[in-house]
């Protein structure tokens, strides 16, 4: 069954592909048939902004450390449901980096094309450069600990001190009146009307196939956070280094000369 989903989910995102290629070019573009890049460029901000709320949701519920029981896992302290929390929240973080870099990417691409140059300091551009160096700081953050309680906390409270700042950057700042006049970025392409018709449907079919891919990828890594953390308890479990062996296992081994 999973085989056969996947096999549907990679046919479907053939048919994307080929489906943004044969969209009618845009006029007004430097180069019309590069528009199509807008089609896998939107959404990726979309899941970006959509992983990062989720993420900072899942670590408020790990302040909270409401109990959980998710999958094969029975948490049985607060500690252990703060961890799953966290799991949860790091794989949001880690999902919407990787579409960040996306979006700088495919709009690095989409400036040269339409704008003449790799990178024209736009206003735009640069409050998102600000956003990618905010969640690096989210990472960098997580490896500078070792102990697993204080790199849940500390990186939860980073999340949610990150969300306003970033929705700042991403949503306020680039609408501000002063920054609408020096931007070159589209600004009402969505909200003015002016992606419609074949345009309008591709994007959306690209946008769900991401969101797919995304919810996949998600729980992925999810999984294997949570198997980590089981196989984790089990080693601290047989991990007796530190105490004298139990009576009755230590027996007398004769050695041959």
């Amino acid at each position: 069954m999973k085989t056969t989903l996947k096999s549907i989910f990679a046919l479907l995102m053939g048919v994307a592909t080929v489906w943004s290629f044969t969209v009618p070019d845009v006029a007004e573009f430097q180069a019309p048939g590069f528009a199509r890049i807008f089609l896998w460029h939107f959404p990726c901000p979309m899941l970006f902004t959509f992983l990062i709320l989720t993420g900072a949701w899942f670590s408020i519920r790990g302040f909270q450390r409401i109990e959980l029981k998710p999958w094969r896992f029975e948490p049985e302290t607060d500690a252990m449901a703060k961890a799953m929390w966290d799991v949860r929240s790091v794989a949001c973080m880690e999902l919407s980096y990787l579409f960040a870099a996306l979006t700088m990417a495919t709009g690095i691409l989409f400036s040269e094309i339409q704008w003449g140059a790799w990178w024209s300091w736009d206003p735009r551009q640069t409050s998102f450069l600000m956003v990618l160096l905010i969640y690096a700081a989210y990472f960098a953050l997580r490896f500078a600990y070792t102990d697993p309680s204080k790199r849940a906390a500390h990186s939860s409270a980073y999340a949610l001190t990150a969300l306003l700042p970033t929705l700042f950057l991403v949503f306020v700042f680039p609408r501000l009146p002063q920054i609408l006049q020096m931007s070159l970025h589209p600004s009402d392409s969505i909200l003015g009307g002016k992606i419609k018709g074949e345009y309008a449907y591709c994007v959306i079919f690209i946008l769900i196939l991401f969101f797919i891919m995304t919810a996949y990828l998600y729980n992925l890594r999810v999984r294997a956070g949570l198997a980590e953390i089981e196989l984790d308890n089990k080693n601290e479990r047989l991990d007796n280094g530190g105490d004298s062996a139990p009576t009755g296992v230590v027996r007398p081994v004769s050695l041959s000369e």
